[in-house]
């Protein structure tokens, strides 16, 4: 007896439709599996054949031979042990093959026969659809975050007894979606009103965040840095329903969707440590998953310290930064995974923390040059703004006075971006600092006198073509915040001074 089932294996962001077939037949009774499998689909038959025999179905002692096409796809994860088992169920006659038609399955199976929860859930059910599929069958465990994509029937169910009876023309009943005990509430996000002083970088943090441009921090130790970094998180503004399925994708691939709350409702904020691998922050393995610059995409990826990174990891940011996505090629194939973060970066001017107060700094001319050649001028040519954090005296940390808090920067920040929707409208964009080359000179207008005072800026700062752009798009920011539909002189050169810093440490 033959028998077909259809599963899916997600490669990237993109999930490939994949054909479980089964066969039983007269011949030296075995159970093979064939199909391009890694080790861990390989070990699906030993599981499934425990867990029909823990459950009480026989499997006749037969030549038993399960194939998973297209055989050029390589098949990677646990989720294929449910549809061989139903694929072999259903060639032994135990369930009726007509009820497997228009019908997806995934999931792991434990060896008592319990359906376990898989990763990727959500991006093989979001693209269920495209393969013809009416139904999808998944383990409990997964429900809730299967439940998001409309227009599909969603049976969930706890083990094969439960899903073999549903094959077999038992009413599906919907249950509850799991929730996980003991779930942590949300935490409060700290609050820009408790940082004293520092309104200059805290002016650049807002105006980084309202073109969601590439902000980088330059310091002394103990002036602030990170506390202002693990504060954006509570400006940043609410994501689209559209960003929300696909950053909540990403996290599905990766096994880091919440049960109690399955859609991501709030920006990532992700601050990997300095000793992470190329891998980590890229994404890595033979079957790669999503790294640190995939999981902060439509957020914030932070790096702090940022020259104590290897100079192999940080030049791999180079690529995303402009494509605002990344390419994984591998042996088994070519993964793409979503990119689009806002860089936010601190690090001290040498070693010892203190250049250029020589009073203070012991690091000699050499030491601090090789320190800061650390982060390489293509890297730091991507970064819109760079600003300096200066020590703060006793006057600032003593003083009493009410700071303007998160949700007042976050206001003024929401408004400029419902500016930048309504302007880019048509254009497939959705802020300023992804505005095309091609593009600015629309979107980034200049009078005569404007265009002659760049000329002269661009000569004297030696700027790169992409260093000018990012000027042009910052200053367009600034402007959108202070409600002007024309880039004024103004918002020009506070953009411009956005770019002094990397000319004073690094020329």
């Amino acid at each position: 007896m033959y028998s077909m089932v259809t599963t899916a294996v997600t490669r990237g962001m993109e999930t490939v439709c994949i054909r479980a077939e089964a066969d039983v037949s007269d011949g030296l009774p075995m159970f093979e599996m064939v199909g391009f499998l890694s080790s861990e689909v390989k070990e699906a038959r030993e599981r499934v054949r425990t867990a029909l025999h823990n459950c009480g179905y026989k499997i006749p002692a037969k030549r038993i031979t399960v194939n998973l096409s297209p055989a050029d796809v390589k098949k990677s994860g646990s989720g294929f042990d449910l549809p061989v088992a139903v694929a072999v169920l259903a060639a032994c006659g135990e369930v009726d093959a007509h009820m497997l038609k228009d019908t997806l399955i995934l999931g792991e199976i434990g060896l008592d026969g319990k359906v376990q929860q898989v990763h990727g859930i959500l991006p093989a059910v979001a693209n269920a659809k495209g393969f013809g599929m009416k139904r999808c069958l998944i383990p409990y465990a997964n429900q809730a975050e299967a439940k998001l994509i409309p227009g599909l029937e969603i049976w969930a169910v706890e083990d094969l007894r439960e899903m073999v009876s549903y094959l077999n023309g038992k009413p599906y009943v919907e249950k509850p979606s799991l929730q996980a005990p003991g779930a942590p509430c949300c935490k409060e996000e700290p609050d820009f009103a408790e940082i004293n002083g520092q309104d200059s970088v805290k002016r650049a943090c807002e105006v980084a965040v309202a073109g969601m441009h590439n902000f980088l921090m330059i310091g002394p130790p103990g002036s602030g840095k990170t506390m202002i970094a693990k504060r954006i998180p509570g400006i940043l503004p609410p994501m689209a329903e559209e960003e929300r399925l696909e950053v909540s994708k990403v996290y599905s691939i990766c096994g880091m969707i919440s049960q109690n709350q399955p859609l991501i409702h709030k920006r990532p904020f992700r601050m990997p440590h300095h000793t992470i691998s190329p891998n980590g922050l890229s994404g890595g393995g033979s079957i790669p998953k999503p790294g640190e610059i995939s999981l902060a995409h439509k957020g914030v990826l932070f790096l702090d310290e940022l020259p104590e990174y290897k100079k192999s990891t940080l030049e791999i940011l180079r690529q995303p930064m402009e494509d605002k996505q990344i390419t994984l090629v591998r042996q088994s194939g070519i993964y793409c995974y979503p990119a689009d973060f806002m860089l936010v970066a601190a690090m001290n001017p040498c070693k010892c923390g203190y250049y250029p107060d020589r009073a203070r700094c012991s690091c000699q001319g050499a030491d601090v040059a090789r320190y800061l050649g650390r982060i390489s001028k293509p890297l730091l040519d991507r970064i819109d703004i760079c600003i300096d954090v200066p020590i703060l005296h006793y006057a600032d940390l003593a003083c009493n006075s009410k700071n303007e808090p998160s949700s007042v920067i976050r206001g003024r920040i929401v408004a400029a971006l419902e500016r930048q929707k309504s302007r880019f409208f048509d254009a497939g964009i959705s802020c300023n600092s992804q505005i095309p080359s091609k593009d600015i000179a629309k979107y980034c207008k200049l009078d005569g006198g404007q265009q002659r005072y760049m000329g002269e800026i661009y000569q004297k700062m030696d700027l790169s073509a992409r260093a000018y752009y990012k000027i042009l798009k910052t200053a367009r920011t600034i402007a959108d915040l202070d409600d002007s539909s024309k880039i004024k002189d103004c918002h020009l050169n506070e953009a411009i001074c956005y770019r002094v810093q990397d000319k004073k440490y690094w020329e």
